[in-house]
């Protein structure tokens, strides 16, 4: 596998933005291990999504996610979302739009990657969950498969909580609809074209009740959910594992 940092002006923040992408490699003899390409030849791509108080680092220095996407043949895009929750923010960037429009265009003009909605995948962890199941959900002629671990679920429930953390992604107003993760799954229910959803979290974590809530949700609703927990709570060793889980989800059939 081959580790690029990428440093690029984002439009659509305003600023510098900074990306890790992890690309298969081939060796000089042209041979590589497991490849996922589309019929086109080229790589199947993961975005992968950081929590609240990370960057997009975290990934790989908390995880063996360069192991793990040499296994399964697929590149791995880790953007850094800061503390948005991937929203177009009241008082700051516009991470949604950042996130599902300008970084896949950037990632397709810099690297041999498929841009089908069937060999493009969208995961995270915590906040980073949240923001790839709404991608999936408000974007699913962009998204096939999309996987939640230990995700913020109830984003009413969350800003209740925490409303000054937030403040600036909503100011003073309520969450709106298109960043209510309940209100995307019912009103996507009707779709001819919907994504499969992965959700995964610990006994012990204190997101659980939500996740079960969300995924009951979700079932009602009518979408493919793959739910999986077990004893663990919001920690590193608990998503190392599950990530795991995820990509043999979302590729080992393949």
């Amino acid at each position: 596998m081959a580790l690029f940092k990428m440093y690029f002006f984002s439009e659509a923040l305003g600023m510098q933005s900074s990306v890790l992408a992890v690309i298969p490699q081939k060796s000089a003899a042209g041979q590589i291990g497991i490849e996922n390409k589309s019929d086109g030849g080229q790589y199947k791509v993961l975005y992968l999504l950081h929590g609240l108080s990370d960057d997009e680092t975290i990934w790989l220095r908390r995880t063996s996610i360069e192991r793990y996407a040499a296994r399964y043949g697929i590149a791995v895009i880790m953007p850094n979302g800061h503390r948005s929750f991937y929203c177009d923010m009241k008082y700051g960037g516009n991470y949604y739009d950042y996130i599902t429009r300008e970084l896949p265009f950037r990632v397709h003009e810099f690297f041999h990657l498929s841009d089908k909605r069937e060999d493009t995948y969208i995961a995270g962890l915590s906040m980073g969950g949240y923001g790839a199941l709404k991608a999936a959900l408000r974007e699913p002629d962009k998204y096939a498969m999309a996987a939640g671990l230990s995700a913020v679920t109830d984003m009413r429930g969350f800003t209740e909580q925490r409303s000054g953390a937030l403040a600036s992604i909503f100011g003073n107003e309520d969450v709106p609809p298109e960043d209510d993760l309940f209100y995307l799954a019912r009103k996507g229910m009707d779709r001819d074209v919907k994504p499969k959803l992965y959700i995964g979290c610990g006994r012990q974590d204190m997101l659980y009740s939500e996740n079960q809530d969300f995924v009951a949700e979700l079932k009602k609703d009518g979408y493919d959910v793959t739910y999986r927990e077990s004893d663990g709570n919001h920690t590193w060793e608990f998503w190392d594992e599950y990530i795991l889980y995820v990509l043999e989800w979302m590729l080992g059939g393949k």
